[in-house]
């Protein structure tokens, strides 16, 4: 178990600079910082410095083979790919800062542990002020994946972070709750036509507009295989408890109601997910967690790892799940609930 001494600092007006100012220099110093972005909390190091990088997989309990995104805090990175397609030039343009991370073929700057061995690595640039005067700050680009233990449900609040990661990392800096609560649309564009590795915040019809021949992979078996996206192998946003998907289109409250009535009825905590709609219809004796309309997905994908943490606070035994319509951000959030799944 790792034992080190955590420093932690909720950014505010008055200390706005030194604190940014602290957490560059341990970047600088090869230490790990978890810090705010728009999409989750990132735990970041410096990307150039192979020990560094090392840490944030040690940190985690990450899988070194689950190769990790770099942030940047501007547009140029011609010093760490080697070409920039024209697409990616589109999208970057478009995009950039944002929820995108763009997968290129990497130059020899980029250690190979970054990338975990592979000839390619994804770059984003965050849409944030804390993270981009960070990534300024250190004057490095940082390799970040998300501040939680591997496997659980992403930090999308300070909170979070000091309970996953206190005693594991350098420093945590704190803001505020992240506004779009999912990791970032992930998009290879070192094939053709360019492939949306893992769905996020700027959804597939967005990038179909500037190539109507962008498509989503399949989920698929990797094996042996070192993904080139992080969320393509191993489990992940998983709370403690089983969670279960009920996707009877035209009777899911009754499913719902007549599982927890069953699950209940043999002495078990039973949790719900459900959007604004339907919240009232369940079961009183479940602990019900509202995600938010179903008439407005990005405040169901701000809630989303909320909720899924709020399940463990309450120690549920199991939780059922109301699923959403996969057009839109409905595809990332079914994505990321499939992934936290039992698959039962």
């Amino acid at each position: 178990m790792i034992i080190m001494k955590t420093k932690v600092a909720r950014l505010t007006k008055k200390n706005w600079m030194t604190v940014i100012k602290e957490a560059a220099d341990v970047i600088k110093a090869g230490g790990i910082v978890a810090f705010p972005t728009e999409t989750v909390y990132g735990l970041g190091a410096n990307a150039l410095d192979e020990e560094a990088v090392k840490k944030i997989f040690v940190a985690k309990g990450r899988p070194q083979d689950n190769p990790l995104i770099i942030h940047v805090a501007d547009k140029d990175i011609t010093q760490y790919v080697k070409e920039i397609p024209p697409i990616a030039k589109q999208l970057i343009d478009a995009f950039w800062p944002g929820p995108l991370t763009i997968i290129f073929k990497k130059t020899n700057l980029i250690p190979d542990v970054t990338s975990a061995n592979l000839n390619t690595i994804g770059i984003r640039m965050p849409n944030h002020p804390i993270a981009l005067e960070l990534i300024k700050s250190s004057g490095v680009p940082i390799a970040a994946p998300s501040a939680n233990l591997s496997g659980k449900p992403s930090p999308t609040t300070l909170e979070h972070c000091i309970r996953d990661l206190d005693g594991r990392v350098d420093y945590i800096l704190g803001g505020t709750i992240s506004e779009v609560g999912l990791e970032s649309t992930i998009i290879d564009c070192t094939v053709y036509p360019p492939v949306v590795l893992r769905p996020g915040g700027i959804t597939l019809e967005q990038l179909q507009l500037f190539d109507h021949n962008i498509y989503l992979t399949t989920p698929y078996d990797l094996k042996d295989e070192t993904p080139k996206s992080p969320g393509m192998k191993y489990r992940h946003y998983a709370p403690i408890a089983p969670l279960y998907l009920i996707n009877e289109e035209d009777s899911m409250e009754q499913k719902i109601n007549m599982l927890c009535h069953k699950y209940v009825e043999e002495g078990k905590k039973v949790g719900i997910l459900a959007p604004d709609e339907t919240k009232d219809l369940y079961n009183a004796n479940a602990f019900i967690y509202t995600l938010g309309s179903r008439e407005n997905l990005l405040e169901v994908g701000q809630n989303l790892y909320q909720g899924l943490r709020q399940m463990d606070e309450e120690e549920v035994d199991l939780i059922l799940c109301e699923t959403f319509p996969e057009t839109g951000l409905g595809i990332a959030i079914m994505n990321r609930l499939k992934k936290a799944s039992s698959k039962k």
